[in-house]
């Protein structure tokens, strides 16, 4: 008999040890690093106190992922923006959240 859970335990998204380091690197080389890094930064900061705060992990590596996303996501943001596609028709979030409450 076997001592280990008839189901699989949810395991959240780990980043490699090195990653952030990594994420940090790419942020620096790129052209929007003026604006980026100190936002990481400031996001990491947040997120290592949280993890402090709570003896959790899971803040620091929604960070990972999160920054991850938006550099993996920049060049097709960058290609619509190019593509002159008219977006002025669009739905603020904060207002549309407004009107649901």
């Amino acid at each position: 008999m076997s001592a280990q859970p008839h189901h699989a335990p949810f395991t959240p998204y780990a980043p490699a040890p090195g990653a952030p380091a990594e994420l940090l690197a790419q942020l620096r080389a790129d052209a929007r690093a003026d604006s980026w890094v100190p936002g990481f930064e400031r996001d990491w900061a947040a997120a290592l106190e949280e993890s402090r705060r709570t003896f959790s992990l899971a803040p620091l590596y929604e960070v990972v992922q999160v920054w991850q996303g938006r550099l993996a996501a920049a060049p097709a943001v960058e290609a619509f923006v190019a593509s002159g596609y008219d977006d002025s028709e669009f739905i603020d979030m904060a207002e549309l959240r407004g009107r649901r409450r």
